[in-house]
Formats: structure tokens, sequence, C-alpha cells
């Protein structure tokens, strides 16, 4: 009787989680700028164009996440982009075809959000040695939450006629809801300052607690994901069931007994793949291919594939707003009575 003996080979493949935070950093960066931007507008706007800044960052408009798919929707129904927010809607499109592409990697490799998460469960590990996971009891009805969140936003807007897309498109709500958020923030009430910080002290814990629990953006691009061409494979002949991969994934998803990684939580953070110590056992490859796919080359490519849709707006002079700065002015000047 013979045993097969399995030929170990190091993994030499390049990691990709320098590159990644490179990403992260980045994108962060340039939402801290945009940040700075909108402010020196908002001065301008609150002094009547006396001061501050006469420049609108479009880039604003990523946090505008309903009024995105609403004109996503209303692109769908009538294949015009609508001029108050186009850039949300652009950066809209560009998540959502990235996501098709190398599931929800915009959220460890762009998204802010995802990105403070990461270092807050980073902090979490130094100071209690570990990440901690809910109980799966408790695990699967609060993933639902963000579900659930999803379901109530899309049913509402994927029901709604041009008429009523365009009601809400072009109402004064919609076109201030960027100064409406920044003054959320600015002048945070004694409740969400309370929200806010519990959301922070249970990340320390529960890595990426928002995220995995309540991101309804995340839930969306979660199931697009699950559709995405491209998967994590791991190779079952070479694998030595060391289980480094089950420990490097902060979605807590088994690795170690999938053929492909097929989840609503992967992110496409390619931690697992950079962790696995013997090549050719975890890679990126369309499910069925023979080929794997260079992961660092992937990741970069679906991280162009939105700066490329955003490239494309400034380019085609579809980037920013329609609204011109004394229909700001105006409406700023009487926010307090705007409502939905």
């Amino acid at each position: 009787m013979t045993t097969r003996k399995t030929t170990i080979v190091q993994n030499t493949t390049p990691k990709v989680q320098p590159y990644r935070l490179i990403s992260q950093s980045a994108f962060t960066l340039i939402s801290v700028w945009i940040g700075v931007d909108f402010y020196f507008f908002i001065r301008f706007l609150a002094t009547n164009g006396l001061h501050g800044s006469a420049y609108r960052p479009a880039g604003v408009e990523a946090y505008l996440p309903i009024s995105s798919l609403m004109s996503f929707v209303y692109f769908l129904q009538t294949g015009s982009i609508h001029g108050i927010h186009p850039a949300g809607f652009l950066i809209f499109s560009g998540i959502i075809i990235m996501s098709f592409v190398l599931g929800k990697s915009f959220c460890s490799w762009v998204c802010p959000v995802g990105f403070i998460s990461d270092m807050v469960g980073d902090f979490g590990k130094k100071l209690l040695k570990k990440n901690f996971t809910m109980p799966r009891w408790a695990d699967f009805p609060m993933r639902s939450l963000k579900y659930l969140l999803l379901l109530f936003f899309f049913t509402t807007i994927i029901t709604m006629s041009v008429p009523q897309l365009l009601l809400f498109l072009n109402s004064d709500y919609n076109i201030i809801a960027d100064i409406k958020l920044y003054e959320f923030f600015r002048y945070l009430s004694s409740f969400s300052i309370v929200v806010l910080t519990v959301l922070l002290l249970l990340s320390i814990p529960f890595r990426n607690f928002w995220c995995r629990y309540l991101c309804p953006y995340g839930a969306l691009l979660g199931l697009a994901g699950l559709l995405s061409i491209l998967k994590i494979r791991r190779n079952a002949p070479t694998c030595i069931d060391c289980k480094l991969c089950d420990k490097a994934c902060p979605s807590s998803i088994i690795i170690s007994k999938a053929n492909y990684v097929v989840s609503d939580e992967c992110t496409s953070c390619l931690q697992c793949v950079d962790v696995c110590p013997v090549d050719e056992t975890l890679d990126i490859r369309p499910i069925g291919a023979k080929k794997k796919i260079n992961s660092l080359y992937m990741s970069i490519a679906a991280v162009m594939i939105l700066c490329g849709i955003i490239l494309y707006g400034i380019m085609s002079h579809t980037w920013k707003s329609s609204v011109q700065n004394e229909k700001f002015i105006e409406l700023y000047n009487s926010r307090d009575f705007i409502g939905h």
C-alpha cells in the first residue's frame, strides 16, 4: 500500500496587502480633500458668495447613496443621467460594476468607512489580543438587519414611476441633500453622538461591526458580489489544512473547506490569499476556469473600473451638477424650512 505525498511548494506570490493599504489611504485622503473643499463651499454659501470658495466638489455626492440609487433607477427607466447629482450616479454605477467584476472589493479597497473600520479592528486586536465573533445564533439575525434596511430602500425606490422619481430628484431637499448631511455631522445631536460612540466601541472587539451588520450599501454590494465573474478558489489537492486563511479572513468565512469562496460577506480583501503558505492553493479565477488571474493586477483593475467611470464623467462633462451657485445660495438660506 502506498501513501500519496503532496509536494509543498512555498507560496512566493507577491502580497497584495501593502497595495490595498495604499489604495485605501489614497481614497481616504481624497475624501478628506473633498470634505475640506466642501467646507469652503459651505462658507461661500453662508456668506452669500463673499468668502470661501465658489467651487463645489462633485465627489461629495458619493455620500448620497439614496439619491444615487434613485438616479440609477431613473437612468434604467429613461436612459438619461439626471443632472442634479450626476457624480453620485456615476460613482454608484462604477461601484456596482466593480462588484460584478471582483465581489464587493469596493468595501476593502476604496471605502473610507471600511478603512477606518479596519484600523479600529486592528486596534481592538492589539488591545484585546484578538477580534471576537458573535455566536452563530446572534450573528445571522444581526446580519439580516442590513438586508432589511436595503429591502426597505430598494422596494420603495424600484417601484417608483418616472414622475415620482423626478418629484424627489428635482426637489429642493435633494438639491441640498449634501448640505443637509454636512450639517447633520457638524451639529450632531446628543442621541447621534451616543449612537456613533456605541458603534465605534462595538467595532473594537467585533471587527467591522457597522459593515457586517448595519450597512445597506454593503448588503447591496454583497448581493452583486455573489454574481461576480471572479472568485477566490481553493485547490484542495495542495491544501495542507493549516486554516491560516480562516484565521486571516476579517469576515469569518470558512475558506479551508470551500472550493470557491461564494459569500455575500467576502470583500475580496485577499488576506486569505496572502497568508496561504502553499503555492497555487488559493488564487483568483472564474468558476471552472483552469488559468488563474494575477490577484494584484485584478484588484488594481477593479479599482480602475471605478476611476475610469469617474474620468469618463469628467471628460464627458456629465460630472458636475446642473444647479447654479445662485440656486445653492438661495436654498442654503432657507435650508431650515426644507424637508423631505
